[in-house]
């Protein structure tokens, strides 16, 4: 049954939310719990040997079938370059798009990608995020939370403090590795990827004593 709760995925491309908290979203899906993923670009650039348009059309049918597969409440793409997101987030003014969305929907969490993720555009929505919501909490003080995940980042180097968001996901781990599977204009990728994402669940779990688990640590 679902409630009148909500927890938002922001990331950078189409297959991050399903690679950092694909399990989470299907758990907190069953729980009734609404969650919307809000993906800064379409992801075009990702294969040169094909035109945008088609790569484009592949990239937002495969996260609208993999957000079906793990529960989640729809998909929204702002629509920015890959590499440009600092330059065209305020030019093109989403950062009024995510207020209105939070002011919305009001979510009591956020989940986006990690401050030390080795790619550029993941370090970006990071930025950007964290910068929205602390300009907004300047005039609406808000209990929202959010939370980080790390996609291309293997191992933790930073020491961290923070307080974490452990979500045991032993019966929601297949939804994620099938949702994964949509990804198929992203098949390099994936493949690159696919033994982290045994490994940090694993891990995840172990460290928690729950099985398997994906793992999130707090920026505010």
């Amino acid at each position: 049954m679902k409630s009148n709760k909500w927890v938002f995925v922001i990331c950078a491309h189409s297959d991050d939310q399903i690679l950092g908290a694909g399990g989470t979203i299907a758990k907190y899906s069953e729980e009734g719990i609404n969650v919307l993923t809000i993906i800064f670009s379409y992801g075009e650039g990702s294969n040169p040997h094909f035109k945008k348009e088609i790569i484009k059309e592949m990239r937002i049918n495969e996260a609208l079938d993999a957000d079906k597969i793990v529960g989640g409440r729809g998909v929204k793409f702002l629509g920015l370059s890959e590499g440009k997101f600092k330059k065209q987030f305020y030019e093109q003014e989403k950062d009024k798009e995510l207020v209105r969305l939070i002011k919305k929907y009001k979510p009591e969490k956020i989940l986006t990608h990690a401050t030390d993720d080795s790619h550029p555009d993941h370090k970006n929505v990071n930025l950007l995020v964290v910068e929205t919501y602390d300009k907004l909490n300047e005039k609406i003080k808000s209990k929202l939370d959010i939370y980080t995940f790390g996609v291309w980042r293997f191992f933790k180097f930073k020491k961290r403090n923070n307080p974490r968001l452990v979500v045991e996901i032993n019966t929601q781990f297949e939804k994620k590795t099938r949702a994964l599977k949509v990804f198929k204009s992203q098949w390099d990728s994936m493949l690159v990827l696919t033994w982290s994402i045994y490994l940090k669940a694993f891990m995840a779990g172990f460290r928690h004593n729950c099985g398997l688990a994906e793992e999130f640590y707090k920026l505010r």
